[in-house]
């Protein structure tokens, strides 16, 4: 991939209240800060020693639940060449939990039902959510509470019409081979309305994925995960809009007597397998107290460089919640990270460019990601690609999408991404490294129906993609 430079431009798109009708809007905005007001939420930082129910184990430092469930805090060891390589404390939830949207029609037109919910470390309190998010330990109410709403339609008898159900990775940098249940549903009978819930449409979610820290990061996976939200056929093949190249890419309509995809989904699929069998290292579990370079106080435990993230503990009260008060730990990163997709048209269809990326929590080692995807604190320096950091520093490109949103609030604390799609023009051609391959977004929405194709980042980018339709 070579270097080319031209002058940015920014073109972020409409707001939510230029797409959705003004009635609607305000409508939305009412129903949100009744949510807020009636929430009665306090999130506050604690000693370890505070925390109700969780303890150090003495013999492997690794902090856990006493009951054994939810999830742990161990180490993680890389090799490469059979010798040790980076350590770091990192999130052990074996369990699968249920990630979950029911749809309904209402006059023809598609609705989701979403949910107002707390959790304890999102930046802002309240984001909206699936209508069903929950571990294993929550919805088998091992913490004694409330049952979780609305989660027959997903694994009861009044279980509604599948429509997705797939196995999908999350973050591999913070968590161990970590998978949630990703589920939509179609009901067909009448589904009472909580007033924490509410009805909205795809336009309507779509645009309010246009707001800072709105929609969370377990509403993304799974819209992202939806085979039908797409947007109406294409203008005729002249029409060069970025508008008609995205639908395109959604169809996988041939231009001019082209195929349409640059790759067929055949090389695609020979390409990541190629990049998976180039994966020279190995991960294991260690106890967190063999950990090298990390330190434990009495209230976290932290990188001796003070680089990467802290474990910390907090005391949780949510008036809305299925318990009203907790403890727990949260994995707390410094500064916020990127992920960018680079996209282009090629033949009249608009293209995103995919990375290989390995990470040594994901179950597989590699996944697809965007085609930038940084932690937080990481350097866009060590990008090797010169037009890859120049598109980090818009330098490069037209923004089509920028918006910061958060990352798993039940687990993370403060975990904000900025995440942007940046169309590139002809000037930069289309041959890249082995690590990267070109695909329309109809391939890599068919890769969805199966698991660990698509790392979470690459799926939330794909979320956002569709609110530009």
């Amino acid at each position: 991939m070579r270097s080319a430079m031209y002058s940015p431009r920014s073109d972020r798109g409409r707001a939510a209240a230029d797409v959705i009708d003004a009635p609607a809007t305000a409508d939305f905005t009412k129903w949100w800060a009744e949510r807020e007001a009636a929430g009665r939420f306090s999130v506050n930082r604690i000693p370890f020693a505070e925390m109700q129910g969780w303890r150090f184990d003495p013999e492997t430092g690794n902090l856990a639940h006493e009951s054994g469930r939810f999830f742990s805090i161990d180490g993680v060891q890389t090799r490469v060449h059979g010798v040790d390589d980076w350590a770091q404390p990192i999130i052990n939830q074996p369990e699968i939990g249920i990630l979950g949207i029911i749809v309904k029609e209402f006059d023809g037109v598609l609705h989701c039902l979403m949910q107002a919910k707390m959790e304890p470390g999102n930046v802002n309190t309240l984001q909206l959510s699936p209508t069903v998010q929950a571990t294993r330990s929550n919805y088998t109410q091992v913490h004694r509470g409330a049952r979780t709403r609305y989660l027959d339609y997903f694994v009861g008898r009044r279980r509604g019409e599948l429509l997705v159900d797939v196995l999908q990775s999350e973050q591999g940098a913070w968590f161990w081979r970590k998978r949630n249940r990703n589920m939509v549903v179609l009901a067909t009978d009448d589904v009472e309305v909580h007033e924490d819930f509410r009805w909205l449409t795809l336009a309507e979610v779509g645009a309010l994925m246009r707001v800072d820290n709105l929609v969370n990061m377990d509403a993304r996976t799974v819209l992202s995960c939806l085979p039908f939200w797409a947007p109406d056929k294409a203008g005729p093949a002249g029409d060069g809009s970025f508008a008609s190249a995205l639908a395109r890419s959604y169809h996988c309509e041939s231009v001019d007597g082209r195929a349409a995809a640059l790759n067929a989904f055949g090389e695609i699929l020979s390409w990541f397998i190629e990049a998976k069998t180039r994966c020279d290292w190995s991960a294991r579990l260690v106890p967190l107290d063999l950990v090298p370079a990390w330190r434990r106080t009495a209230d976290e435990i932290f990188d001796e460089e003070r680089r990467h993230f802290r474990i910390i503990a907090v005391q949780v009260e949510a008036g809305t919640r299925e318990v009203k008060r907790w403890t727990q730990p949260l994995l707390s990163p410094r500064g916020q990270g990127d992920a960018l997709f680079v996209v282009r048209v090629v033949r009249g269809v608009l293209h995103l460019l995919v990375q290989a990326r390995p990470e040594y929590g994901l179950v597989d080692l590699v996944e697809m990601g965007p085609t930038v995807q940084l932690q937080p604190g990481e350097d866009p320096a060590g990008l090797a690609e010169p037009v890859l950091r120049a598109v980090v520093h818009g330098e490069v490109g037209t923004v089509r999408y920028d918006t910061v949103l958060s990352e798993e609030g039940g687990r993370f604390h403060q975990a904000l991404t900025r995440y942007r799609i940046v169309e590139i023009d002809e000037d930069v051609p289309v041959e890249v490294d082995d690590n990267f391959c070109w695909m329309t977004v109809r391939q890599l929405t068919d890769l969805l129906r199966h698991g660990h194709y698509l790392n979470v980042e690459a799926r939330s980018l794909l979320t956002c993609l569709r609110s530009l339709c």
